[in-house]
């Protein structure tokens, strides 16, 4: 059993709930100053699907079609946190017909009736932040046909929320959550009659969050580049609308957000998007295009480490690695053992990828989402290059990454035929004297990767410990395997009797994976796992299987572009990952 929630944690909802019903007291003064504009992206189809009655929020299917959204039945935490912080009026909006605007306004009005007077599980500061920027941002959708009717309950409610953030935001979950709270209240103040006063602590506080936020090298402590580009496009958020109103933004800010930007554009794959690493995804399609123009800050993707990941670019191929020592402690909460792994990918077409986080489809998809078996690098089998453990966030239990590489040496190695990486982890060296090495070649023309890796003892105490592992295992050999994940709209097959796999695009590209040395190669079932989708979507995974029997075992490989392969292609058919299924 899970220990009681600590007594600040209640205290916390107390207090949220003392709050909520204080701001009853805040009177609307009437619309807003500025028409508000909507700066957040939705997805027509999920807005459609919402008109039908199917419900997916934090990875759970609810088909209700005759059921209101505030009846459905809760099925977590974060469940009713989706529902309550109204994220979903972006797809109602992009759906933008009739009945998705009757819908909406309906929601939210039967919400003003049922949860505005400070009930409900609605009233935490992350989720009002989120709620309002929402509101404020989809006023014109809401109101649409109704202000006569709607306006007085619609500005009452803003202006008891935006009462409330104010008193509140500093109790908001540190990150994400409390910029999401001082956006949400920087946008009310800004835009809403007789909330001015409200600008210029929220201002301050968020400078102070975001130079708290974004490290030294311009990355997150989660490491989880979605997460950054959220923070990213919150501040921008404020930053445009403070100069559009004619106020000063905050140094904090603006440098926060001009370190940021070169370190997305390091973390964005040809196609567009994100890499998707500790936790993260790929992120909404087009919502980095339009956080980038909205920043202002031009130039390219920054030189070197980008929050720990390397890129190497040439053509219209990118790779992307995980180079560095993953999260620790608290910001280990959603880290993976993805140490050395890889995604690749050919124009608009992802070809390599990681399976990405489970943590949608339930615990189970979460876990095994967070184990090295799921991204493209070497595996020990049986084990991860992070191990799990149990501690605790804000009162509650969480798996953390508890024993992890900490030893995390990159090196560039650049010539006139290619670029590449060479790095190796110690993340096997307790476990079984192993040092896991790897190098990356990707060559000026972007049509080959050349890869190696290897598994090797540095020091005589490494071969004491390997030799004891190999006791374990009555000196067998250490089976570990590389594997190498695709993704869904890759089209792979054994070639050339099973010495090679044919890898074809919807692009219309073919590559090939050849590997050289004793390993065993084969094609293996694997899965993607994106938020957004109803169920893991089947895939496959190129395996190459060893064994360590000595001080170092070493396994080389090829993927190309086939001959026949031009170096450009047209493709316009639009990619689905971000449908659901």
């Amino acid at each position: 059993m899970s220990e009681p929630t600590p007594w600040r944690a209640r205290r916390t909802r107390l207090l949220n709930r003392f709050h909520a019903r204080l701001a009853l007291l805040a009177r609307a003064q009437g619309g807003f100053r500025t028409d508000p504009e909507p700066r957040t992206i939705g997805t027509p189809s999920r807005g459609q699907q919402l008109c039908e009655g199917h419900f997916l929020f934090a990875g759970v299917l609810v088909e209700a079609p005759e059921t209101s959204i505030w009846d459905l039945p809760t099925a977590s935490a974060r469940f009713e946190d989706a529902l309550h912080g109204f994220a979903w009026l972006d797809d109602l909006a992009a759906e933008g017909t009739p009945r998705a605007r009757r819908k909406a306004q309906a929601w939210m009005q039967e919400w003003v009736a049922r949860f505005g007077r400070g009930r409900g599980p609605g009233w935490s500061p992350d989720v009002t932040g989120r709620r309002l920027l929402r509101w404020v941002a989809h006023s014109g959708f809401l109101l649409h046909g109704e202000g006569r009717t709607m306006a007085p309950r619609f500005h009452r409610s803003l202006a008891q929320q935006a009462r409330f953030l104010s008193r509140r935001w500093v109790a908001a979950s540190p990150g994400l959550g409390r910029v999401e709270a001082l956006v949400g209240l920087i946008h009310a103040g800004l835009t809403m009659e007789g909330k001015t006063r409200l600008v210029s602590p929220a201002v301050k506080a968020l400078g102070r969050e975001a130079r708290k936020l974004v490290d030294a090298e311009a990355g997150v402590a989660s490491r989880n580049p979605e997460e950054l580009l959220d923070i990213f496009a919150l501040l921008t958020w404020a930053s445009s609308s403070l100069s559009e109103a004619r106020r000063s933004s905050n140094p904090d800010i603006d440098g926060a957000i001009a370190r940021i930007a070169p370190t997305l554009r390091a973390l964005r794959h040809a196609d567009g998007g994100l890499a998707r690493f500790h936790g993260g995804g790929r992120g909404a399609e087009g919502r980095l295009d339009q956080a980038l123009a909205f920043s202002g800050v031009r130039g390219g993707p920054a030189d070197g480490m980008a929050m720990g990941y390397v890129r190497l670019s040439h053509g219209r191929t990118t790779v992307i690695a995980d180079a560095a020592a993953p999260p620790e402690t608290q910001a280990s909460a959603d880290g993976h053992a993805s140490t050395l792994a890889f995604e690749l990918t050919s124009g608009r077409r992802p070809v390599i990828v990681n399976c990405g986080s489970g943590k949608t489809f339930g615990p189970k998809w979460r876990r095994a989402g967070r184990a090295t078996a799921s991204h493209s690098t070497l595996a020990i089998e049986g084990y991860s290059s992070s191990r799990l453990g149990t501690g605790r966030i804000g009162g509650s239990e969480s798996e953390l990454l508890v024993d992890a590489p900490r030893d995390v040496r990159i090196e560039r190695r650049d010539t006139d035929l290619s670029n590449g990486i060479i790095g190796g982890h110690d993340g096997y060296l307790r476990t079984h004297g192993l040092t896991h090495v790897r190098q990356l070649h990707l060559s000026i023309d972007g049509r080959t990767l050349q890869g190696e890796d290897v598994l090797a003892t540095v020091e005589r105490t490494d071969e004491k410990a390997f030799d004891a592992a190999l006791d374990r295992d009555n000196l067998a050999g250490l089976p570990f395997k590389v594997r190498f994940h695709l993704h869904p709209d890759v089209d792979a097959a054994l070639d050339v009797g099973g010495a090679a796999v044919s890898l074809a695009l919807r692009s219309g590209e073919v590559w090939v994976f050849r590997h050289h040395g004793s390993a065993t190669l084969t094609l293996e079932p694997s899965v993607y796992l994106e938020t957004g989708r109803l169920a893991p979507r089947a895939t496959q995974q190129i395996v190459l299987s060893s064994t360590a029997t000595e001080y170092a075992t070493r396994v080389s490989w090829t993927l190309a572009k086939a001959l026949e392969t031009p170096n450009a292609v047209r493709d316009l058919q639009r990619s689905d990952d971000m449908e659901p299924a």
